[in-house]
């Protein structure tokens, strides 16, 4: 490959198969002695060699059938044939936007004329995506054809001229393990391998050297895109080693299927990347790529609300503003949103975009002690209708010099289709001096808005209440033990059964530690045991109110504390 510029300095050598160049890696040790910070600069020498011949690259994912699988091989495959289509808004043609590199550029230094620039992919040698073979595994039997059009992401005129080269794709049999996903996924599961865990690990095996056989490519890398797991505990004996991890294996223990599809990758010298939140990297495996130099890699994707609050809460905090709120809302219709309405796999989800956070907050002493942190509350909920246009609203509220606050409120709306999209952001400071007639002109009018949804709300809340209680009467209430689902805690309304062995109509749910609050008052508890009598928590901010009908989706209480492991549902009170 010929290089687009050439480095000519003595610390970069070009030879016919590489690229080296040596770098000087500048850092600081600093240490405290007698109550004073002595910082010592110091520095580190790299050799970085390049190859100069780009291997044939393939792709493995895991999860080819779902909508990020299928878009972005429709995608790699619409740029590499030149493809165009018609949509309502014009002529649309395939391209990269949104490509780190294929689409950025990066400014090499200052020349005659100014500022020169180049393609990011132009700074080494590297595979163009149009390069790329892609294979996989799903738990889905669907060709990518139908899997593209399930996804119901890209513009049926483009899934035309795309179909014919699509349908002679098909993915793998899968690793599925019903209880590390959500229930609901259970109607997809019609190509899934069989046998023991050991022997499911050894068919990925096969299946990755049968790839790299069979289409003749130099290197493979194996991609998560498949569904958000829930949480694997990290247990001594059990997935804290690499031995033990492999042990765990071969009988039968709990490892995840993303775990699994990790070892497989990583003992066949492929590089793993993992695209969701959950943590696929116990210990073990984490021990296992180091033994055998491998590159493992990733915690959830970041590409669109969680990306944007670690670079927002950094400037926040960075600019001297102390951050107290923060609040993540997300609605989305996709089967990623479906996976997530199960509560341990929110939980996984929830636990990625929170701590985007904490290392900014500890990197300021000066503003945040050290139980010191923001609220923050992450919100995700699953609404078919909207499909995968993925809608989030993010709320951020910080304390200004001189007892001032400053909110900033951010509305983001991603999709791929032909149709518009878009997103606003709106900044506007409490308690400052200004523009304060528009605002509270606009603030009136939504204010008003509200107030008359409010009374509507109420009315129909008031009679629901009113009939339900007519059906059930004074209801049961029910506890549920954190152990058993991990956070968020939850209550489910589909499949519980009331008194009169109806599902209730669960309207109140309490959250504290073996108290009910103070709402709760002169209710008698439906169980016998003492400890568990009504009382008048320390904190009771933990009540929620829902009217959602029996079936719907689980209330969630998101709590913060692994000690509130106790959930009061007090029906129709």
């Amino acid at each position: 490959m010929a290089e687009t510029f050439l480095v000519e300095s003595p610390d970069v050598t070009y030879s016919k198969d590489f690229i080296e160049a040596k770098y000087t890696y500048s850092t600081v040790h600093v240490c405290k002695e007698n109550g004073v910070t002595k910082v010592r600069p110091c520095s580190t020498r790299f050799t970085f060699r390049t190859g100069r011949q780009v291997p044939r690259l393939g792709v493995m994912l895991v999860g080819w059938g779902g909508n990020n699988g299928t878009t972005v091989t429709a995608a790699v495959l619409a740029n590499k044939l030149g493809l165009s289509w018609m949509t309502k808004t014009g002529r649309k043609k395939a391209n990269y936007y949104g490509s780190l590199l294929q689409a950025s550029t990066v400014c090499l230094g200052t020349g005659p004329s100014g500022d020169v620039y180049v393609p990011f992919r132009d700074l080494l040698p590297m595979v163009h995506p149009n390069d790329i073979v892609f294979d996989g595994w799903d738990i889905s039997s669907l060709n990518l054809a139908e899997a593209m059009q399930r996804a119901e992401v890209l513009d049926w005129p483009l899934q035309e001229q795309l179909w014919p080269h699509l349908e002679k794709m098909k993915p793998r049999p899968s690793i599925y393990i019903p209880e590390f996903i959500a229930a609901n996924q259970e109607e997809r599961a019609d190509n899934v391998l069989r046998g023991s865990m050991a022997e499911q690990v050894e068919q990925i095996r096969r299946d990755i050297r049968d790839f790299r056989e069979s289409s003749g490519v130099d290197k493979v890398i194996v991609l998560w895109t498949a569904n958000t797991e829930r949480f694997c505990d990290v247990v001594p004996g059990l997935n804290d080693t690499a031995d033990n991890l492999l042990r765990a294996i071969e009988r039968g223990l709990e490892v995840s299927p993303s775990t699994l599809f990790a070892v497989a990758s990583i003992l066949e010298g492929c590089a793993y990347i993992n695209g969701s939140p959950q943590n696929t990297f116990v210990p073990g495996a984490v021990e296992l790529a180091a033994q055998r130099r491998v590159f493992i890699c990733g915690d959830d994707f970041k590409s669109g609300q969680t990306k944007l609050k670690s670079v927002l809460v950094d400037f926040l905090v960075g600019a001297g503003l102390k951050t107290k709120s923060i609040v993540s809302y997300n609605h989305l219709g996709n089967n990623d949103g479906k996976n997530l309405s199960a509560p341990q796999q929110f939980r996984s989800k929830e636990i990625s975009k929170s701590n985007v956070v904490d290392d900014t907050v500890q990197a300021n002493p000066v503003l945040y002690g050290p139980q010191d942190k923001p609220d923050h509350c992450v919100v995700i909920k699953y609404v078919p209708y909207v499909g995968d246009s993925k809608r989030a609203l993010d709320e951020y509220t910080s304390e200004i010099m001189m007892g001032g606050t400053n909110t900033i409120v951010i509305h983001n709306t991603c999709e791929v289709r032909g149709g518009a999209s878009g997103g606003f952001t709106d900044f506007h400071t409490r308690e400052c001096h200004g523009n304060v007639g528009l605002v509270a002109g606009v603030a009136a009018g939504v204010a008003a808005s509200v107030a008359v949804l409010l009374v509507v709300t109420a009315v129909v809340c008031y009679r629901r209440r009113k009939a339900a209680a007519g059906v059930s009467g004074a209801g049961s209430g029910k506890w549920e033990s954190a152990v058993a689902h991990g956070q968020p805690r939850y209550i489910s309304r589909a499949g519980e059964v009331g008194a009169a062995g109806a599902a209730p109509d669960y309207e109140n749910v309490f959250v504290s530690p073996c108290t009910a609050p103070a709402a709760a008052r002169g209710w008698t508890p439906g169980w016998p045991e003492e400890r568990f009598s009504p009382q008048v928590p320390v904190d009771d901010d933990y009540f929620l109110e829902s009217e959602a009908a029996p079936g719907d989706q689980p209330i969630y209480a998101n709590t913060q504390s692994p000690t509130e492991d106790n959930v009061y549902v007090i029906p129709n009170q």
